[in-house]
């Protein structure tokens, strides 16, 4: 693995990590990354959002993907208030994070020389969902362990 990709992972794994201990006090612990091979979903409830660098030369797609036990409890911690079933809170919640791990993660790329402006965030439910990301690249998945169960993250640039 080169040391591009290590700093691609690195970033990703500090905006996951701190976004959702800051947003949820929820400790995630990443797993070892490794590339994707289909488009299905492990988990319930995904948000997505894609980002361009603005002289358009290059674009990439992030996606934050929970199973629903998952994404009730940390958005039970992060609004406060129990949530026992997929509705207009919980998917607002996990674009809202989404945005919010995207952002920091760009924020870090600035550093590498990797500048990219963010879109608005959407949101898939329904088990077995597919995920499209906008290029042909490899598809970095990266995942985490969390007291509320598994997420992914999955990050792919072209």
């Amino acid at each position: 693995m080169n040391d591009t990709i290590k700093g691609i992972i690195a970033q990703f794994v500090d905006a996951t990590t701190s976004v959702l201990q800051t947003m949820a006090m929820t400790e995630a612990k990443a797993g070892t990354p490794f590339v994707k091979q289909d488009a299905s979903a492990k988990g319930d409830i995904t948000g997505v959002i894609g980002f361009s660098n603005p002289k358009g030369k290059s674009r990439g797609t992030m996606s934050l993907t929970f199973t629903a036990a998952t994404a009730l409890g940390i958005v039970s911690a992060m609004i406060y208030e129990e949530q026992t079933e997929i509705n207009d809170a919980v998917t607002d919640a996990v674009g809202e994070l989404t945005n919010m791990i995207s952002g920091q993660a760009r924020k870090g790329l600035v550093g590498m020389g990797m500048i990219f402006e963010g879109a608005i965030p959407s949101v898939i439910t329904g088990s077995g969902h597919i995920i499209r990301h906008v290029s042909t690249s490899a598809v970095l998945a990266i995942p985490f362990e969390t007291q509320y169960g598994p997420l992914m993250v999955e990050v792919c640039f072209s």
